[in-house]
């Protein structure tokens, strides 16, 4: 039986994994085994340029941590290494990354994640990680919004150079084209 000392620090070390746990958006679970230490070295400061946390931890301490967090259904993802990758800024984040470096590292594979408080397969975190990113999202909300009114704009634009080129020159032409046009 482990001493009360060694005891305390482990109840230390699940106390401090749960309380940076307890901010994060997401989390990516991996099984980094095989990376050099040049790919290892260059992933971590990639993902610290990129603001997300990075640390591989006993899979008994993660099981705890996440006990205390209230996750449940991880106890799969947790067997063999487990390294993991979470942001405490950003949902989408840990996994477009940690894909990105899944598909350029073969031998690092996703295992699942955490979503919202919730247990997710390594699918979930790819279908994830295929989520644009904000401002690329705002672009399609503002195409949405401005596409109408472009098309209507064309459309009239074309109206006009319709009934130029027939040679109706006043108001009432330009009307009674579109009239006839639209039927």
């Amino acid at each position: 039986m482990p001493s009360q000392k060694i005891l305390d620090t482990k109840k230390e070390v699940v106390a401090a994994l749960v309380a940076d746990f307890k901010d994060a958006k997401s989390f990516v679970f991996l099984d980094a085994r095989g990376l050099t230490v040049l790919q290892d070295t260059a992933m971590r400061a990639d993902l610290r340029n990129s603001k997300l946390s990075y640390t591989v931890v006993k899979n008994t301490t993660l099981a705890i941590a996440f006990k205390e967090l209230g996750v449940a259904g991880l106890e799969e993802y947790f067997k063999g290494p487990t390294a993991i990758a979470f942001s405490k800024e950003d949902m989408i984040a840990p996994a477009k990354i940690m894909k990105q470096y899944a598909d350029k590292f073969e031998k690092l594979s996703i295992k699942g994640g955490v979503l919202e408080g919730n247990a997710i397969t390594a699918a979930d975190v790819n279908a994830v990680a295929s989520i644009p990113s904000k401002e690329v999202l705002y672009g399609q909300i503002v195409y949405g919004l401005i596409s109408p009114i472009t098309k209507l704009a064309m459309l009239l634009n074309a109206i006009v150079e319709k009934a130029e080129a027939a040679g109706a020159t006043t108001a009432a032409a330009v009307v009674a084209t579109s009239e006839a046009a639209a039927q």
